[in-house]
């Protein structure tokens, strides 16, 4: 993992209150919101530079869907014998 710059951060007690419900409502923490929030501005305003990476993913990982499951070649079952003798 590439090394991040930390930054010291003084806010307001309420507008740190704010944010952190904003982050909350958005399912990020308090310091990917500031970055989030940051990124948008510099984009906004043209001055997001062009090599900066995206902001990493946190979390769980996505769910790899399970192939789907082969019927057995088993003895018939009663649903297999009801559908061979329907009208």
């Amino acid at each position: 993992m590439t090394e991040r710059k930390q930054v010291l951060l003084r806010l307001d007690p309420a507008v740190y209150d704010a944010l952190a419900r904003w982050a909350s409502d958005e399912l990020r923490s308090a310091n990917a919101q500031i970055e989030f929030l940051l990124r948008r501005a510099l984009a906004e305003g043209g001055r997001l530079p062009g090599n900066a990476k995206p902001i990493p993913r946190r979390g769980r990982p996505p769910k790899v869907p399970e192939p789907p499951a082969q019927p057995a070649d088993g003895p018939a079952t009663r649903n297999d014998q009801d559908q061979d003798h329907a009208p």
